[in-house]
């Protein structure tokens, strides 16, 4: 099984992905470091990506579910998956799962003026929330519980 956290920046996919895999002792892997070198200056400078410039990276990021596929492992991978047509590149014909992050939007700045060195800050925040597509084939929660009970929630609803 291949989990696949998403949401917009400030939801905690990478805290709670890695959380998650800690405790059931799987891989993690965090799509942000499969961005270019040019595509994380653009987002430090506000600038969203494009789907053009998303495709290569998207591409890096179904590289990693698929070896992960292929070596019949089980991984947690955080990756935003913004759009439906991200999470098909995603998981079209893989064991993935995809777990939906939320919160309202004040939570989300709050989090991330927490962390002014991060690429995706919040002066992508709205871009990301306009481009959201939120997903209808996944467990929806929300990013404001603790980081313990949203582990605790995935692992009760896929039964790990």
């Amino acid at each position: 099984m291949i989990i696949v956290i998403l949401g917009v920046a400030g939801t905690g996919k990478t805290t709670v992905g890695r959380a998650l895999a800690e405790t059931l002792g799987w891989g993690f892997y965090d799509a942000d470091d499969l961005h270019a070198p040019d595509d994380r200056e653009r987002m430090r400078r506000g600038e969203a990506l494009t789907d053009i410039m998303r495709q290569p990276w998207l591409e890096r990021v179904r590289a990693v579910i698929v070896r992960a596929a292929n070596r019949n492992e089980h991984a947690v991978i955080a990756c935003s998956a913004l759009k439906q047509r991200y999470r098909d590149v995603l998981s079209r014909g893989l064991p993935t799962r995809f777990v939906f992050l939320s919160a309202d939007a004040d939570l989300l700045r709050a989090r991330l003026q927490q962390r002014p060195n991060h690429f995706a800050g919040v002066t992508l925040l709205e871009s990301q929330l306009a481009t959201l597509e939120p997903p209808s084939h996944a467990l929806a929660l929300d990013a404001a519980l603790s980081v313990d009970a949203l582990v605790a929630r995935v692992r009760s609803t896929f039964g790990i």
